[in-house]
């Protein structure tokens, strides 16, 4: 049974930092990713890495997140330095496989967690 497990959400000011990670059991990913949907707005890919080590961010996240993984214990990280109002969302990890150089912030994934809440006060 495959299962996702994020966790490291928290409530913080404008400006501080977060540490989210996510626990992968049952399945080894070749990609993994963060998502994150806000209430009231659509699902947006935050970053994404391959297994390999490749890195995608999204625009409103570049020099700000940074996503890592172990792959030896299967878990996702995603580091978020100055944090701003606009990125308070649920957090969600997915996985997949993809063919190489495919691992990006969108598209179809066949697993997911159940989200982490991060709130973001100015």
């Amino acid at each position: 049974q495959v299962q996702l497990a994020e966790s490291g959400g928290d409530s913080v000011q404008a400006g501080g930092s977060l540490r989210l990670s996510c626990t992968v059991s049952g399945y080894d990913a070749f990609c993994m990713a963060w998502f994150r949907q806000a209430p009231g707005k659509e699902r947006e890919g935050v970053a994404s890495m391959d297994s390999d080590g490749r890195t995608d961010y999204a625009d409103s996240v570049k020099g700000r997140f940074t996503i890592s993984r172990d792959n030896a214990e299967n878990t996702l990280f995603l580091q978020m330095n100055s944090l701003k109002p606009e990125d308070a969302a649920m957090y969600y990890c997915a996985a997949d496989h993809r063919r190489v150089g495919f691992c990006y912030p969108g598209g179809p994934f066949g697993y997911w967690g159940h989200g982490t809440q991060v709130t973001v006060s100015s």
